[in-house]
């Protein structure tokens, strides 16, 4: 019995040891930023954009497109890449020329970054991206998440099936501002083994605006630290600076000097006060009116629209907030002189920096 008991745990320990050194040969994936590993990334993004001209040269070189999914919410859409070192890539797709992706952009009002939206009569979008309870993110890509969600959930566990654990997440512009969302979205999931805990998620957002406010900036860096999400700009491109940011002194931490400024001036003397008090008031209202305004026209009034084109979506609160903050470890591709005699400001084509050309220039230059 003591030898059969024995041997039991000899084979347990083996297949344990088998099952380990299986997935360490089967992840090969990295931490850190990788040249080569971006570049295929910037490629995906290239061949999400439905052109029957791309060239073959801006084709990824070491992945194949294994699955591209039907088109859903305002227009968004996902495609599945793997190559033969069994690492898996979710490609979203940019901005397309229709109006409704474009709404997407402008339903830029601030909701909580944990909290519930309904999609369709029979599709509620449940999300955790964020422990802190002042974390918020933009409503258009949030959502787009959502009607993402349960497709790009449902392959992840197909892939693992077949012995993949290993995943990047990725997007130019519009897709670089959801894959942020994504990336925090699915490790929550990992948090509560709804995902496996083995699954490696690594992440590049390209081009991409900024997801959401400083809270929310916080939790996803440090969720992906250690060389597991970045952020690559060109800094002649526009669209990373947006969407347009306020701050109030509702955005600072619980703990900051601004908290008791009325009941310090109080103290002072009546001139004083008074003086102070007015010019407290000339900076703080300005920043609160915009920040209404902003949720009037980019919240409510914009989620009318999106109503219209999705008439069962049910939005969450908005937030009285707009503080969106550059999020992620950023990779600079520093536009010089020279980028500019190749790429020159044109008036005409304010996108003109924003294209994979000048990115892939860029990266080209860029030092190793």
């Amino acid at each position: 019995m003591a030898f059969l008991k024995y041997l039991q745990l000899s084979l347990a320990a083996g297949l344990i040891f088998f099952t380990v050194s299986l997935k360490s040969q089967n992840q090969s994936l990295q931490p850190g930023f990788i040249k080569a590993e971006y570049k295929e990334m910037l490629l995906m993004a290239v061949c999400s954009a439905d052109t029957p001209w791309v060239s073959t040269k801006l084709i990824p070189q070491k992945f194949r497109l294994a699955y591209r999914s039907a088109v859903t919410g305002l227009d968004n859409r996902w495609d599945l890449w793997i190559d033969e070192g069994n690492v898996a890539v979710i490609s979203i797709r940019g901005t397309t020329g229709s109006s409704e992706s474009w709404l997407e952009n402008f339903y830029a009002a601030m909701v909580p970054a944990t909290g519930s939206m309904k999609l369709t009569a029979d599709r509620t979008f449940t999300y955790n991206l964020s422990d802190n309870p002042r974390a918020a993110v933009h409503a258009g890509w949030l959502m787009a998440t959502g009607f993402l969600s349960d497709d790009i959930v449902s392959k992840i566990d197909s892939c693992y099936r077949k012995g993949i654990w290993d995943f990047i997440i990725t997007g130019h512009s519009q897709g670089g501002g959801i894959s942020y969302l994504l990336t925090a979205y699915l490790l929550n999931l990992q948090k509560t083994g709804a995902l496996p805990a083995d699954i490696r998620f690594k992440t590049y957002c390209s081009a991409a605006p900024k997801p959401g406010n400083l809270y929310f900036a916080y939790d996803f860096e440090n969720m992906t630290s250690g060389g597991w999400a970045f952020n690559v700009v060109n800094t002649a491109d526009w669209v990373p600076e947006t969407p347009l940011s306020i701050q109030t002194i509702d955005d600072f931490n619980t703990l900051n000097p601004f908290v008791n400024a009325k009941r310090t001036l109080k103290k002072q003397s009546f001139p004083t006060r008074i003086a102070m008090s007015y010019a407290y008031g000339k900076l703080d209202r300005p920043t609160r009116r915009a920040v209404k305004n902003y949720r009037k026209y980019l919240g409510t009034i914009a989620g009318k629209y999106v109503e219209k084109s999705l008439p069962e979506y049910q939005a969450p609160e908005y937030l009285y907030a707009n503080h969106y903050v550059r999020t992620g470890t950023t990779i600079v591709l520093y536009a010089d002189k020279m980028y500019y005699e190749n790429y020159p400001d044109n008036p005409d084509n304010v996108f003109v920096h924003h294209l994979a050309g000048p990115y892939l220039y860029l990266l080209r230059m860029m030092k190793d």
